[in-house]
């Protein structure tokens, strides 16, 4: 019987989900296990297997694939454990990664932040300038060279980069994504002198426009290549060791998978891979329950994430930023917050209670876990308020304090407002749900779109918790909570339902609408690229397609929106198709009238994605439908529980997720437990469990 496996190794949690293809899914969870990921990864496998009922080298031997997402990229940016990267430049534009094109101080703040001039700060450097070296060449805006590459120079240089013990090399020369070839003659010297230097090119890694963002992203390519490579290729080892025959794949920012083998090469391309795979779930999930538009929130251990899908497809940005620094490689546009059921409460200087951005982690984990860790989470306050039980996590292997959850609350929370243990946890909760609700009321309506219109999806360890409170306000029809074989891995059945996905793209400024030879010409190129690139896969694809784009703005602006191109064959109609698509863009999500096309019209990239399917179908199966809609046969008892600081706590049903069927329904106040995490359905919420087993809440 052939797999397909999911796993999402984060920060708290690390899920896996493995699928027969047929109808059979199982799902498992075990902690995260720093700084030795590899080794979680393989225990949760064996709890895999082990629910399969066979043993690990049984199911490893028949996997097809595994699609595996990891946090290894965005930590060691965020962190700042990276490789010792230099950077060779075209002379006189090193001190481009410096000047930060004037924009600095405020990329990635939010509007507050802003405002609030005095605040505003450079962010330290990528890398020290005595790494930063330039050397003497010239390429012209068409590609045109005009002074040619001083070979001798780039031999000097980058022996003096060796000598300092750099790991990587970033080579980001002026123009060069127009035409590469200094760039790759760069990299072939490099490598005489130091062979097994890890050397990234800009025209390779991001061959757009505009100087800093394209250093920016090859640098930090640079910086987590090394070590993506030092994880995945123990990882891949250990796998093939063990019986693997099928690839490793790794997910990417933008929703598709890349092989482990690649993946170091494009490292950029994996900074959102956990984020993206909840996203891409919902979309899997969407197709089978015929939702199209979706709000995707997933609550794990340490942060609160957001994701949209529109008319079946998710919501996509051209580029991300991490640290202040731009980073040009597409991806699934997800909104997050550090509030997760990790997340630290405090009450700082000014008597105001705080809920993250900082995390308990995996290790010491909230006070409830018996870990050392002595500072109150979210997950502790879901324990004083009676939704999480005693009995705790994982089936019970993971069992809670609630005498060190009380502890904790009461000493950094409950004294320093004046207020007891149990109102202190229920502020912690409401504070949790209202941070959530306001991250998902900026996502939607600030992208241009009415939470009316769409269903929201809840998952994640802590997600099905909170979701009817921070959902409650947004306007949605209604919420779904995955259950069934999933449950809390859900991102994890993302992984494993993806597709493998590339993407390509040039930078040819110039008014727009142009002549459709030209867009012809481009997208032959791009295609042509994207058909290299799927070959080096070595994977075999049931299908592939193809996906065009151009970003385009407004003369004199400075950003540009992402719009479709139609999948016909270009006529002289093409352009004026294309800028009508951009106008009505552009009006949803600046106001109608907003648009101006007499200010001129400008093309800066052209874009091409390709997804080619694995051939394994992943899909949620249906669950046996009840008798009736009376749940009490999946009853388990009551507890004393508190969802409401008005109400207080209040004897409450609990049910057992494993024995709900399809056309149950639940009134709220009441409880789900479920090994990995609880649902809860407030007062005035009904809740029925769908045909795969998902509980669909609804307000009265």
């Amino acid at each position: 019987m052939p797999y397909a496996l999911g796993i999402d190794v984060g920060g708290t949690f690390t899920d896996a989900v493995a699928s027969d293809g047929a109808g059979r899914i199982v799902s498992a969870k075990t902690p995260t296990t720093p700084p030795h990921r590899e080794a979680g990864v393989m225990r949760v496998i064996e709890d895999l297997a082990a629910e399969l009922g066979i043993d690990v080298g049984e199911l490893l031997s028949q996997t097809d694939y595994i699609a595996h997402g990891t946090t290894a990229s965005i930590n060691a940016l965020v962190q700042g454990q990276v490789a010792d990267v230099g950077l060779i430049a075209t002379k006189g534009h090193r001190d481009a990664i410096y000047i930060m094109n004037a924009e600095g101080r405020t990329l990635g703040r939010s509007a507050h932040e802003i405002q609030d001039t005095l605040r505003q700060r450079k962010p330290a450097p990528l890398i020290p300038k005595y790494r930063a070296m330039e050397v003497t060449e010239r390429i012209d805006h068409a590609g045109r060279i005009l002074v040619p590459l001083d070979e001798d120079e780039v031999r000097r240089v980058a022996q003096a980069l060796v000598d300092q013990g750099v790991e990587a090399i970033a080579v980001s020369l002026l123009w060069s994504f127009k035409n590469g070839v200094h760039e790759q003659r760069v990299r072939e010297l490099v490598h005489e002198i130091a062979p097994d230097t890890y050397v990234t090119l800009s025209s390779e890694v991001s061959p757009r426009i505009r100087e800093f963002a394209r250093t920016s992203t090859t640098i930090m390519n640079a910086q987590v290549g090394p070590r993506l490579r030092t994880y995945l290729l123990p990882l891949r080892k250990r796998l093939e060791e063990g019986g693997l025959k099928g690839p490793l794949l790794v997910m990417q920012s933008e929703g598709g998978t890349i092989t482990a083998d690649r993946a170091p090469e494009h490292a950029i391309t994996t900074v959102g891979s956990v984020l993206s795979g909840g996203v891409v779930g919902g979309m899997r999930l969407a197709g089978q329950l015929g939702h199209r538009n979706v709000i995707t929130t997933d609550v794990g251990g340490t942060t609160f994430l957001a994701g949209l899908i529109v008319d079946g497809e998710p919501v996509m940005a051209p580029g991300s930023i991490v640290n202040q620094f731009p980073i040009n490689a597409a991806t699934i546009r997800v909104h997050t917050i550090g509030s997760g059921g990790g997340a630290l409460a405090s009450v700082d200087e000014g008597g105001n209670l705080r809920l993250g951005p900082q995390s308990a982690e995996a290790v010491p984990g909230p006070a409830c876990y018996g870990n050392g860790g002595t500072r109150p989470t979210n997950t502790d306050a879901n324990l004083v308020l009676g939704i999480l039980s005693e009995r705790g996590l994982l089936g019970g292997r993971k069992p809670l304090r609630m005498d060190l959850a009380r502890e904790a609350i009461r000493v950094h929370v409950a004294e320093p407002l004046g207020l007891t243990v149990e109102e202190a946890a229920i502020a912690i909760h409401e504070v949790q749900n209202a941070q959530a609700g306001d991250l998902l009321r900026r996502a939607v309506v600030q992208a241009g779109y009415d939470p009316r219109d769409f269903v929201a999806y809840a998952f994640g360890g802590a997600g099905p918790a909170h979701c009817a409170g921070y959902c409650q306000d947004l306007g949605v029809s209604e919420v779904v909570v995955p259950l069934g074989p999933v449950a809390s891995a859900f991102s994890a059945y993302g992984l494993a339902a993806s597709d493998v996905a590339l993407s390509a793209e040039l930078s040819d400024p110039s008014s727009f609408p142009v002549d459709h030879t030209v867009l012809e010409s481009h997208f032959a190129r791009l295609e042509a690229d994207l058909q290299r690139a799927l070959d080096r896969q070595k994977v075999k694809f049931h299908d592939v397609s193809l996906h065009r784009e151009i970003d385009l703005r407004y003369s004199m602006q400075v950003t540009e929106l992402s719009t479709a191109v139609p999948e016909a064959k270009f006529t002289e109609r093409t352009g004026e198709e294309i800028l009508a698509r951009f106008e009505e863009q552009y009006e949803r999500v600046n106001g109608s009238g907003a648009g101006y096309r007499e200010a001129g019209v400008q093309a800066i990239t052209y874009r091409m994605r390709a997804k080619a399917g694995l051939g394994f179908p992943v899909a949620l199966p249906a669950v046996p439908e009840a008798d009736g809609p009376d749940p009490r046969e999946a009853l388990i008892g009551e507890r004393s529980v508190c969802l409401d600081s008005r109400t207080g706590y209040v004897m409450t049903p609990v049910y057992d997720y494993a024995r709900l069927r399809a056309g149950h329904e639940l009134a709220g106040p009441a409880i789900v437990d479920v090994p990995a995490t609880v649902v809860v359905v407030p007062a005035g919420v009904t809740g029925r469990v769908d045909h795969l087993g998902n509980l669909v809440l609804r307000y009265q």
